[in-house]
């Protein structure tokens, strides 16, 4: 009896309380893991490929852990990344309020994976194969059920809290931080056509997708870092299988080459500028932030009121659509007071049309590429001149 009280109280490992939290985040982040390498990399994506052995490990581990049916999850994702801040986007905060997300992220994703059309739609190529339709699919809670024995057996009555913390895990990181505050708070190194961000530069505890605004720029890529500070700890785990055969990156976000400044752009900067546009772009905001500093400067040494231009140094490089009614006619009111920064406004949402045209001839953009780039030069704005030459280097 006395035994048999112990192993209630204490499992059959016995562990010391920091010992179980060790175990307890360990698992956590083998879920994690789990969740980006395969469901959002591999099956959504399609950014790698994985061995059969560690594809099946890790939806081996996602129902055990998770209980999560891998065609829903893909079909919710993509459905997301199609219709991105849109009204039927599954669970964007500016759809559905950050508090709604944040807090009730998972009952928006158990919401969408009842719809059929959803599924059909977008669920293609997940698999579909025997152990799949029979297990995983049809007693998905099953997995969930068992990893509550595991826990209990192992850890006696503590067993009870580390399976809900394993169970709590995954929704409030992935359906409440990463579909919430990824959407809603954080910097932004590319303007993607939406309103993703990164919530840190070390995406260690979301196992790397905390970098939510690369991943929304470079959706196919197997790496969401793109700067020489951020950390992808979801990246390291697939190089380490690339190193003993398990995966293949089949994609990584493009690097913009450079080579001799070509005599005009021709079609091959424009093919650079279209293959680039996001890093061009971030790069062209630096431009826009140099000259903002040069008129404020300016202006402080003209013992002018500066307010009013430092209250818009977060819209001025931002896409038209995305500048809010509020913002918009305070802009104009600051680019009137500066021709400089509405020269570069202008020149940027004119960039930014030429791989937004549809009607034009490849001949014709880069005939109006050819044009941008000498109004550019010709300008007397240092950081246009600078952006110009980078385009006539830019290579594919």
């Amino acid at each position: 009896m006395t035994s048999l009280l112990e192993w209630a109280a204490n499992g059959f490992w016995n562990l010391s309380a920091w010992q179980i939290v060790a175990f307890t985040l360990a698992m956590t982040h083998i879920t994690m893991i789990s969740v980006t390498i395969f469901l959002h990399r591999h099956q959504a994506h399609r950014a790698l490929d994985l061995h059969p052995f560690a594809s099946h490990f890790f939806r081996f581990w996602l129902w055990l852990t998770t209980g999560q049916v891998t065609k829903e999850w893909a079909s919710i994702h993509r459905k997301h990344h199609a219709r991105c801040e849109q009204p039927d986007d599954p669970h964007s905060p500016h759809v559905h309020g950050i508090k709604t997300v944040l807090l009730q992220g998972y009952e928006l994703y158990r919401k969408e994976a009842q719809n059929k059309e959803t599924l059909a739609r977008f669920g293609h190529g997940t698999p579909n194969d025997w152990i799949e339709r029979h297990l995983y699919t049809r007693f998905s809670f099953a997995g969930v059920a068992l990893m509550l024995l595991l826990d209990l057996a192992l850890f006696g009555a503590a067993g009870l809290a580390v399976w809900a913390v394993q169970m709590a895990w995954t929704p409030v990181m992935a359906a409440g931080i990463v579909n919430g505050a990824a959407h809603y708070w954080g910097y932004r190194n590319f303007e993607a056509p939406d309103a993703s961000t990164n919530i840190s530069p070390w995406g260690i505890l979301i196992a790397g997708e905390e970098l939510h605004n690369n991943h929304h720029t470079y959706p196919t890529s197997a790496k969401l870092s793109v700067k020489p500070y951020e950390f992808d700890i979801g990246w390291m785990y697939i190089s380490l299988l690339q190193r003993v055969g398990l995966a293949r990156a089949k994609k990584v976000p493009p690097r913009l080459a450079l080579g001799a400044v070509r005599p005009v752009a021709d079609e091959h900067a424009l093919e650079a500028l279209i293959q680039n546009r996001y890093e061009l772009m971030a790069g062209y905001a630096r431009g826009m932030r140099r000259a903002f500093n040069d008129e404020l400067a300016a202006l402080k040494a003209r013992r002018s009121d500066a307010s009013m231009i430092k209250a818009a140094r977060n819209w001025l490089h931002r896409d038209t659509e995305k500048v809010p009614a509020s913002v918009a006619a305070y802009l104009t009111r600051v680019r009137a007071a500066s021709p400089v920064l509405d020269k570069m406004v202008l020149m940027r949402e004119e960039l930014r049309q030429l791989w937004l045209n549809r009607s034009h001839t490849r001949e014709q953009l880069a005939a109006d590429l050819q044009g941008w780039c000498l109004r550019a030069e010709a300008s007397g704005i240092a950081a246009l001149q600078e952006f110009s030459l980078q385009l006539r280097a830019a290579r594919t």
